[in-house]
């Protein structure tokens, strides 16, 4: 079997991963080679979106990008969505509205919401239900998800205003 050497740049800092084998997926690299848990391991097939990860700005599954194609991109999980330590808006927002109850979805839901709100920081109901239809929660019926995208949203708007 033949092995891989490759540098993954994640976070903003450059990863080097070392004797991979070239179907390894980028959820399982960020996990088991690279300390990253964050990105959650659920159905592996993309239907959950519990592994969501950004790939230069776009939001993927990462258990279905294989992780030697990501060379060369920007990488940014939900650890590196604030990456002093400090909670982002979305985060303070899920805890707020309790949009948080096992918790197995919501680093996927609040890298997909990120990104929503950094291109739309007024979204209604309507877009934020179609930006996160590829994240699976078995647990809120996402009512206080939406209530969270709300009280994320109205802050950065206060943020920029």
């Amino acid at each position: 079997m033949t092995t891989n050497h490759y540098t993954l740049k994640v976070n903003g800092k450059e990863h080097q991963v070392a004797d991979a084998w070239a179907g390894e997926s980028l959820l399982w690299v960020l996990r088991e080679r690279l300390g990253l848990p964050g990105a959650k391991n659920a159905c592996e097939e993309g239907e959950c979106g519990s592994c969501s990860v950004r790939i230069d700005d776009e939001v993927v599954c990462g258990c279905l990008v294989l992780a030697a194609t990501a060379v060369d991109c920007e990488i940014t999980t939900i650890e590196g969505l604030a990456p002093e330590g400090e909670l982002v808006d979305v985060q303070e927002a899920f805890i707020e509205a309790g949009a948080v109850q096992c918790g197995f979805c919501t680093p996927g839901l609040l890298v997909t919401i990120d990104k929503l709100l950094e291109t739309n920081n007024q979204p209604d109901d309507l877009t934020v239900r179609e930006a996160i239809s590829g994240n699976l929660c078995r647990c809120t019926g996402y009512g206080r998800i939406l209530e969270a995208v709300n009280l994320a949203a109205a802050k950065r708007r206060e943020a920029t205003s």
